[in-house]
Order: structure tokens, then sequence, then C-alpha cells
């Protein structure tokens, strides 16, 4: 019935869907041309013959700047030449050592090596991650000498654009300006000779530079913050080192202005070359697998990186020791010692030496010659290695038995070498310890032995000779012994004295005193020693004692409490080399001194020799000029008061002139009666003079 229902209906739907599709289009219609309408009135067409005067750059210049350029991604490619021509047969162990040449200054992500009848061209294109490290890889590649016949040339792949463009004509270069550092020695010109110190007091607040002076230490220059944690000289002088949060800076001249700056985030440990042209940084928080950033080799006076590397513990700092000159630095890994060579901080002769177990290793202080120790392995016995170098000849080898350990300690000049060694003879439950002494300026450098059955607490060389102290023996039964290394191949033992407080020993910088202290735990101990003829001066105490400083000179030897190491009785004192106590100065939470080095004298052997002979004559000199300091304090205080006296003559005079200016209202005031010349009559007035010492000196008569 529903489906009759709907059939009669039908006519009817069709019509009202038919009228509804009409309703619809109509309405399409109708909104199309209101949209045409619209489009008339917001019309967005130029019209024909119009000319835009607004650029690209004013209206999408935050937009165009992100726009690819020609450039971009040939910043990072660097072009080697002077690369070894090869066939394919040795291409691949090329590329192997290319990569890992220039892959230590960042990730390479390309490389090209061009070929012309199946031999490569001479040259190749590498490409890095980043311009920083194509640029790093040219500084410090350029000049990179592969082998006797290739040494790199190393550019930009962008300079070529800017090479081609240089003008034929010459062109006077711009004047640069010259950056005047001052005079980085202005302290050796010093009139009096007197030598500098840094302090660092108030828990490191506050650094002050003082010119160390018999009577009372004079300030050179004092800052607040200076350095955020320590201070460290370089080895000549020139330079002092503090310490920031972003970075290292260097200061010198007269008054210490900034020399350079280097940035290293959360620097903690310093070292410089002894030549000074190179600064070694550590810090723990930049290391990164591409980019070695833990220890940093930097350009001194430039400010430029030179190279990176990676470091997994700073426990044995410095990590890289340099040679005496500057030329080589070294740094051990285990089974490996890698030389390196400057100014390219390349690896010497490209590869590192291989030497299984190597142990410790040590820089001659007077020739490019390193000294290494490898322990015992089954049968092959251990062994100390003298090494030449750059040839890496070996000039001696000693082989030790029954080694426990051994220590080397070079003489200061580089004269002689002791390895302490440790061992357990056969058959025998205790150790002894034997010095195995080479003298490096004979032929075939000879070897003695000293055999000592005590226990070693501490050793040092004299810096300028060839004596020797040993500390050897337990508490409370510790004696110190003297040795003096002859020319005549033996090694005589001059004193010995027992039942000594000490744990270190300090000899002074130009030899002959030492001084023998118990720091610490043995409350300050200290007795100084002359070797000539092995008499103790004095015998004194510095309670708690934590460090001892040796001025350059040698005449002066301070002791000091530190507060990093004991929050009492913070102070420092100065002595005199013979131990005559001089002065004690007491710094709120005093932290650390250290004394400005000097650099190496530029008198020859036989001039220092006239000098010494001559002594006597120049000594009245001296010794006029140490009795004028010692009535220093004297004239000072005659000074000011004579300075006084004249102030008060001043004062004096201005008031009398004011007396006799107000005489006519005194007179007024008292009706007229003069009391001036009342007071004048008076006979009870007395006259007093005081007379009071200054200073005396005693002037010996000669007969």
């Amino acid at each position: 019935m529903r489906d009759t229902e709907r059939m009669a209906d039908g006519p009817e739907i069709e019509e009202t869907e038919e009228a509804a599709a009409a309703a619809v289009e109509q309405q399409e219609e109708e909104e199309e041309d209101e949209e045409e309408e619209e489009e008339e009135e917001m019309s967005f067409s130029d019209p024909e013959g119009f000319e835009d005067d607004i650029s690209e750059e004013e209206l999408l210049g935050d937009l165009l700047k992100d726009c690819p350029q020609e450039a971009d991604g040939i910043d990072s490619v660097i072009v080697v030449d002077n690369v070894p021509q090869v066939g394919p047969d040795r291409l691949e162990k090329l590329k192997n050592v290319i990569h890992k040449i220039f892959s230590s200054f960042g990730k390479i992500t390309n490389d090209y090596y061009p070929e012309k009848d199946g031999v490569t061209s001479g040259y190749i294109f590498i490409e890095y991650g980043s311009p920083a490290h194509a640029q790093d890889a040219v500084k410090n590649s350029d000049g990179h000498k592969l082998d006797k016949q290739h040494t790199f040339r190393v550019n930009l792949f962008t300079d070529f654009d800017k090479y081609m463009v240089i003008s034929d004509e010459w062109e006077i270069p711009e004047k640069q300006p010259f950056k005047d550092f001052g005079n980085l020695r202005s302290w050796l010109e010093d009139p009096d000779c007197r030598d500098q110190f840094s302090v660092i007091f108030e828990s490191g607040d506050r650094t002050t530079i003082f010119w160390n002076d018999v009577k009372e230490s004079v300030p050179a220059e004092e800052r607040p913050r200076w350095t955020e944690t320590y201070v460290r000289w370089s080895p000549k002088g020139n330079f002092l080192g503090t310490f920031h949060q972003r970075g290292i800076a260097l200061w010198g001249g007269e008054k210490f202005k900034q020399i350079q700056r280097y940035s290293h985030q959360g620097v903690q440990l310093i070292d410089f070359s002894p030549c000074e042209r190179y600064l070694v940084t550590f810090s723990p928080l930049m290391d990164t697998q591409d980019d070695p950033q833990a220890i940093i080799i930097w350009d001194t006076l430039s400010g430029l990186k030179r190279r990176g590397f990676h470091c997994e513990s700073s426990a044995h700092w410095p990590i890289f020791k340099w040679s005496y000159d500057g030329k080589f630095f070294a740094r051990m890994t285990p089974d490996t010692l890698s030389i390196f060579e400057t100014p390219s901080m390349g690896l010497l002769e490209k590869k590192s030496l291989k030497i299984s177990g190597i142990k410790e290793f040590s820089w001659s202080p007077g020739g490019n010659i390193i000294a290494f120790w490898v322990p015992e392995d089954k049968d092959i016995p251990a062994r100390v290695t003298l090494m030449q170098l750059p040839s890496r000849e070996e000039i001696r080898v000693r082989n030790l038995f029954n080694v426990v350990d051994c220590k080397l300690h070079w003489q200061k000049n580089g004269d002689y070498l002791c390895v302490k060694v440790d061992r357990t003879p056969k058959g025998t439950q205790g150790m002894v310890t034997n010095f195995e002494i080479f003298r490096m300026r004979e032929k075939q450098v000879p070897v003695d032995v000293v055999e000592m059955k005590d226990g070693i607490i501490a050793f040092a060389w004299e810096p300028n000779g060839s004596k020797f102290a040993v500390l050897h023996g337990e508490v409370p039964r510790i004696s110190v012994s003297f040795y003096h290394v002859k020319n005549n191949g033996k090694i005589d033992l001059i004193k010995t004295y027992d039942k000594q407080q000490a744990n270190t020993i300090f000899w002074s910088p130009q030899g002959q005193f030492l001084v023998l202290a118990g720091l610490r735990s043995m409350n300050g101990a200290l007795a100084f020693v002359d070797t000539s003829d092995c008499t103790i001066m004095n015998i004194a105490e510095h309670y708690t004692a934590s460090d001892v400083e040796w001025d350059p000179t040698g005449r002066y030897v301070v002791t000091s409490v530190s507060w990093w190491s004991h929050k009492v009785d913070n102070a420092y004192w100065l002595w005199t080399f013979q131990g005559r106590l001089l002065q004690k100065n007491n710094k709120d939470r005093f932290c650390q001194l250290l004394w400005r080095p000097r650099p190496q004298t530029l008198l020859g052997q036989e001039e220092i020799k006239t000098i010494k002979k001559d002594l006597k004559k120049y000594s009245k000199i001296f010794e006029q000029k140490d009795r004028l300091s010692q009535t220093k304090a004297s004239k000072e205080l005659v000074d000011r008061r004579r300075t006084m006296m004249e102030e008060y003559k001043s004062y004096r005079e201005l008031a009398n002139k004011m007396y006799l200016d107000q005489k006519e209202e005194r007179l007024e005031l008292r009706g007229g009666v003069d009391t001036d010349e009342l007071d004048s009559n008076v006979e009870d007035w007395e006259e007093e003079t005081i007379e009071f010492f200054v200073t005396e000196e005693i002037i010996p008569l000669e007969e």
C-alpha cells in the first residue's frame, strides 16, 4: 500500500526537485556575479605600462636573507695542493692518511680526488660540516709536511674567487694601528732591583702585586675580583694569567693592562710553554667527539686557537710536557708516546711512538732529549731510555731488574738525570731504593748508583750545581743526607743530619742554600742550611705553614699558611736566606703568594765569573744602600714632622694676623683697656725646649 502511495506522489516529487535545482543554480549565478563585481572593485593586477619603484629587499628583506646563495655549501670546502699523485692501487691508502690528518679539525662530510689517466691530479677537495672547521684546517694544516717531497698548501675554496679579481695595479696597503702592550719587562728596570710577588687574600676577592722591600712590602697594583680562583705567572714573568668562568685573561706592562683573552668556558687549569709563545688551557665542560675542546693550545699574543685535544682526566696535569725551547711537546697514552712539533701542532714524522707499558716520561731542561721508563714484562727487564729528538735516536738504555716503581728527576740545567728506582731484591722481603745518576754531559752517558735501604721521603737536585739532598727514614727518626757528584766518576756523601722534622726540601734558585720544611702535619718546622759546608744556619718555626716560596734571586724566602688549606692564622712571613725573620704579614683569609719569575740572564759565563771575582768592589755600594734603606723609616719620620711644623707655622702666622686685625674690636668691647700689654708684662712666662731622639748611625773608623 505504501508503494502505491509513493507511485501516486511521484510526479509531484519530481516537480519539487526540479524547482529546488533551479533555485540552487540561480543562487550560484548570483554569487558568481557578486564575486566578479568584487574582483572588479578589488583588483590586484597592475595596469599596462606600470613600473614598480619598490625593491624586493624592502618588501621581503626578512625572507630574502634566508634565500639560498651561490656560495652556500662551498664555505666549508678546502682545497689541498701538493698531494702525492698515485694510481688506483695506492689510492685507498692515500685516502686513509689524508682522512686521519684532516679529520682532527672537524667532521669530514665529503671528499673528491680528481684523476687524469687513472692517476690522481695532485690536489683534492675536502668538505667539512661547518665553515669554522674548514677555517681551522686551513690555519693549522697549511705547510704541513707529509714527507720529504710533499708539503701541503691548503686554501679555502672561496679564496679562488677572491684571488681572481685582484687588480694588476699594486696599491699601498693601509697602515694597521700598532697595539702597544707597554714594556713587558718594566719591573726589571727598578733602580733598587726589587722583585715583585702576587698575593691573593680575602678568600680570593682581592689580588695585589707587591714590590719586595726589607722594611715593608710596597703595593704596585691592587684590584678587587681580579681573578675568580687563582693566578699564574708565565715562565719568564712577562704575563700574569687570571681565571674567569668564560676563559683566561693575560695582563702585563707597567700598569698591568690586559694583553689578551682566551675564551674557554669553565677553564680550570693552564700551562705555558717555556718560550711563552703558547698557552695550554683545560676545561671539562666543552669537549665533544667531533670537536675536541677539553684541552686547547693557543697562540699567546694573537689569541688564536692552534689546536684542540680530547682529555679523559686531568689528574696528572700538565697533560702535555714541553721541551726546553718550546719546539716540541709530548703526551703519554697507554702504550703510546705522542710527540708534536710547533708551529704546525702536528705529530712528529706523522706517527706516535709505540712503547708498550710506558709509565712516565720527562724532557731534559737542557736539550731536546726525552727520558721514559717501561716496567718489567715477564722475562724482559724494566728499562730507562734516553731518546734524542727529532732524530728519535736512543742515546742510552739502562736495564733494571726487580723494579717496583721509578721516578725521573732532572737537574735544572740538564747536566744530570736521577732515576729513583724502588726494587725488591730476590730473597728479601724489604724494599731498597737505588738512585741511578746519569751524567748527561759525558761521552756515552755513564751511570753511577747510590743505594739506600731507608724509605725515601723527598729528593731534590741543587739547581745550579752538582749536589742533591735526600730525606729518608720514618717519623720520628728522619734524616737528611747531602751528596756531591764529582767529576772523577764518584758520588760522595758529604753530611747526614739525624732527627730532622722535615718532609720537603726547597733549594734556593741559585743553589748552595736550602730550607728543610716540615709542612702541614709537622707544624711548620724550618731548618736553613748552607750546603757549602753543610752547616745549619738557623732553626725556626712557622706554625701550620703550608707553602714555601723562594724569590728568584735566592736572597729571600717566604713561608705561608694558606686559607685554602687552613682556616686560621692565615699569613705570610718573609725570611732571609740565612733564616732571619724580616716581616710578618697577616692578611684576612690569605690564599696564595707567588714570586714573579725572572727571565734568563743575558750575561755569559765569563761575564758572570768576572762579576763574582769583583764582588767586593760592588759590595760597598750595596752595603751603603742597605744602610740607607734601614734609616729610611727615620727619614720619613723626620720629613713628616718637618711638614707638620711648617703647617703649624703657617697656621700660627694666620692666627697672629687675625689677632692683630681684631685688636680694635677688643678695645671697644673692653672699654678702651689694652689687655694685650698687660699680658705682655706678666713675669711668670717660662720657656721650655724639648729634644727627642731621631736616629743613631755608627761608622767604624778604618785603621
